[in-house]
């Protein structure tokens, strides 16, 4: 009886999405489209008066691994910007970074650039010392997952 509230087309089109996701179960190549894409936007607080130095420090130290990771097609897009104006020291922030990420497992995959690291930057040693005073600027640094809100 429930069957017949339902119309023959739309009982076919729900055989078919079913049979497409028990399909799709056993597809190992997997396409990614825009709404599988994982964004992070991550804020730093520097300390007063060091702003440029740590964003150079970002620019020159980790840019070109994300660079390379959007090379590869693990991450879509990376954009970067700081505020124009100042506004008060609870919600001051300095420099922001907006990651898309390929997908969810990629923007929290630890060793995601670690491939490059020693191909873009052979002494080792002074990346460390470099990175290590990048976050010795650091204040505060707190990263938020952001998505697109349809209005309509």
């Amino acid at each position: 009886m429930l069957i017949k509230k339902f119309s023959f087309a739309s009982i076919q089109k729900f055989i078919g999405v079913v049979a497409l996701l028990f399909s799709s179960s056993f597809v190992f190549a997997q396409t990614n489209t825009s709404k599988d894409y994982f964004t992070v936007e991550n804020y730093y607080k520097v300390k007063w008066g060091y702003a440029d130095e740590f964003i150079n420090l970002w620019k020159t130290n980790h840019y070109p691994l994300l660079k390379k990771a959007i090379e590869k097609g693990d991450i879509i897009s990376v954009t970067a910007s700081k505020p124009k104006l100042h506004s008060g020291e609870d919600t001051r922030w300095d420099f922001r970074v907006t990651l898309v990420f390929k997908n969810a497992a990629l923007a929290f995959d630890e060793n995601l650039t670690a491939p490059y690291k020693k191909q873009l930057y052979p002494d080792q040693d002074a990346l460390i010392k470099a990175e290590q005073h990048r976050f010795e600027l650091l204040i505060a640094h707190w990263d938020i997952e952001v998505g697109n809100e349809d209005l309509h």
